[in-house]
């Protein structure tokens, strides 16, 4: 029965407690971490956040937490009188682990809520020194970008572990990838795919000595002790290669080429390491003759044109072909040619004279290679069978293929004449010949042209003439053939030698033949003078020159008196008078003009010389003082004689009459 009572209590309690209300309790943070991206930290200190909770009841009213060792023993426990979203710092010891951080809330009736956790990584220990892998002594443009291995930190591994390696280029030995003394920051890491990530490519590097500075980077960020270092020394410019020996043109003898080349950066020395440098020389698509260091030889001995490259490569790879990589070079820029030709050319004559131009002498130079040089060929002429030296002719304007020259015909004596051509290539080859392309002599027989005869002569009176100052003269005359045919329309020339002290002392003319080949010209006044007359000839007819002619010409001179008579012991007698001739002849202190007198047909006597002006002006008083001179008839002029330097013959005035009383 008491058990049965007891039973039955104990049921009932279950009961009233199954249907009583559950006890309220506080939430668990939510969302817990550490305040910081990186899994692990190099300061000892933390901060938590979380997600701050939505308003309770009973309310919260404190936050506690707890951190463990990482062995999970309490370290330190603690209470805030405050709720939030956050805490801190808290501090761990100043020994590298991953210690634990525990949070929760209580409310207002003391109860305490779960706790949420977390871990807090510490590691302030710095990797080992690293140092870059090795680079080449020099770095040219083909080695870019550059790859560098590097090498592995050394001794223990920082707990963090390696988060990877930070890289700096610049000119300062003491440089430092990073800008903080003991660690780096993310953006500062170069490569952060751990350990294993450690191959650095650098893409480009200024020329000239350059520093690479490298670091380890732990997981919590802390940086190696020292800084790994290695020199960059830097060329990217191309040496300068320059190339001796190659002819300007073409040339009949072997060309011996020297390529030479400079390098201001790396050197064309070779060095013992890396890529040696080398200079090149290549003639068509021949192996290219390679030396190592700066200069190379080559010869070339085919005729034709060959296309030359020359190039080189620098002690830092370098190459100055315009194209990327370190080997031999398919397509070098630099380029000449070289044309070679031993060869002679074919030189002959032409078969025949050109009817409308005889004298002129053609022979034609064909060289399929370098071709003919028609500006160094000459032609000669000698008497046939005489063994004279050759006499070189004038040459003419060249023809397409052809050496040309031109022989003055007229100059030599009848005869036959032989003609020897010696023609050039571009190459300079010599061909000389005296045969025509049909294998017989060059040998002409002059004279080529017709002959020409050119008459002159005054009219009335033949080659010469003396005629007063002032009269022309009518010349006429005509030009003909050897066979007596006229030849009109023919251009003569007249060339007119004036005496001396004239000017100008020659005068030249021209003048065209009418029907028949007659012409006529009235002669100019002027001065004494000689009257040539010359036909130049044309390719088909001889030149010609006309007689020498004459031509006097007296001085004219005027006088007269003041008076036709003159009483002795009185007055003078004043004679004014002038001296005629062409502008320019008289000289600037004048000429001598004799005054003359005479009674009757007695010889005239002189009695005064006097000088004329430059304009020929003269004058002189003349008294009467002899008594016997009354009643007297004189007759009186002036006359000019032969004299140095006057161009005239002599002449006198007409007699002025004067009587005296």
């Amino acid at each position: 029965m008491k058990t049965a009572l007891a039973l039955a209590l104990v049921a009932l309690a279950l009961a009233s407690i199954a249907t009583a209300p559950a006890e309220a309790i506080p939430p668990r943070p939510l969302d817990l971490r550490v305040v910081g991206d990186a899994p692990w930290h190099a300061d000892n200190a933390f901060s938590l956040s979380w997600t701050e909770p939505p308003p309770e009841d009973p309310p919260l009213v404190a936050t506690r937490y707890r951190v463990r060792d990482p062995l999970g023993a309490v370290l330190r426990e603690g209470r805030l009188g405050w709720t939030g979203d956050g805490l801190g710092p808290l501090l761990v010891p100043k020994i590298p682990g991953a210690y634990g951080a525990e949070v929760w809330f209580e409310d207002a009736t003391g109860g305490q809520g779960p706790a949420a956790s977390t871990e807090l990584r510490f590691d302030d220990t710095r990797p080992g020194a690293i140092a870059p892998g090795a680079v080449p002594q020099w770095i040219g443009r083909t080695a870019l970008p550059l790859h560098i291995r590097l090498d592995h930190p050394s001794g223990p591994q920082p707990l963090s572990g390696i988060r990877g390696y930070a890289a700096a280029v610049d000119q300062r030995p003491e440089g430092s990838p990073c800008s903080t003394a003991d660690r780096c920051s993310e953006a500062e890491t170069t490569l952060r795919g751990g350990i294993d990530n450690d191959e650095l490519t650098i893409a480009d590097l200024p020329e000239g000595l350059s520093y690479l500075h490298v670091v380890a980077v732990s997981g919590a960020g802390m940086k190696s002790a020292a800084s790994g270092q290695t020199i960059l020394h830097v060329d990217k410019t191309d040496p300068v290669t320059r190339l001796e020996g190659a002819p300007l043109g073409w040339t009949d003898k072997t060309a011996q080429l020297s390529a030479s080349a400079d390098d201001a950066g790396s050197g064309m020395a070779p060095s013992g390491g890396g890529l040696p440098p080398f200079t090149a020389i290549q003639v068509d698509a021949a192996a290219p003759s390679v030396a190592l260091g700066g200069r190379v030889t080559a010869s070339v001995i085919a005729e034709g044109a060959h296309r030359i490259s020359y190039y080189a490569r620098d002690a830092a790879g370098n190459v100055d072909d315009g194209a990327a990589g370190n080997g031999l070079p398919n397509r070098p820029s630099r380029t000449t040619w070289v044309r070679i030709d031993r060869t002679a050319p074919q030189v002959a004559f032409l078969n025949s004279q050109d009817p409308h131009d005889p004298d002129l002498i053609r022979a034609r130079i064909a060289d399929p290679l370098s071709g003919p040089d028609l500006g160094q060929g000459r032609i000669g002429v000698r008497p046939a069978r005489s063994g004279d030296p050759f006499e070189l002719l004038p040459q003419a304007p060249p023809g397409d293929g052809e050496l040309r020259a031109r022989w003055d015909s007229d100059r030599h004596p009848p005869g036959e004449y032989e003609f020897e051509a010696r023609g050039y290539d571009e190459a300079g080859n010599l061909t000389t010949t005296t045969l025509r392309a049909n294998g017989t002599p060059m040998v002409l027989s002059n004279p080529l042209k017709a002959t020409t005869t050119l008459h002159a002569a005054f009219l009335p009176r033949g080659l010469s003439r003396t005629v007063p100052y002032g009269r022309r003269v009518l010349l006429r005359g005509h030009l003909i053939t050897g066979l007596g045919s006229g030849l009109e329309g023919r251009s003569l020339r007249i060339v007119e030698r004036f005496a001396a002290a004239a000017r100008p002392a020659i005068r030249v003319s021209s003048l065209e033949t009418g029907p028949g080949g007659s012409f006529s010209i009235r002669t100019a006044s002027g001065p004494s003078r000689t009257i040539e007359l010359y036909f130049a000839g044309t390719p088909t007819l001889a030149r010609s020159a006309g007689p020498g002619l004459r031509l006097d010409v007296r001085s004219r001179v005027r006088l007269r008196a003041s008076a036709g008579s003159a009483r002795v012991g009185g007055r003078p007698l004043v004679f004014r008078g002038r001296v005629g001739a062409a502008p320019g002849t008289i000289p600037s202190e004048g000429i001598p003009v004799q005054l003359q007198f005479r009674l009757g047909h007695l010889p005239w006597s002189a009695f005064r010389t006097v000088q004329t002006d430059r304009g020929g002006h003269f004058h002189y008083a003349y008294r009467f003082t002899d008594d016997d001179s009354r009643g007297a008839r004189f007759q009186f002029r002036a006359y000019v004689p032969d004299q140095e330097n006057w161009p005239y013959e002599p002449a006198g005035s007409r007699p002025v009459l004067v009587r005296g009383r």
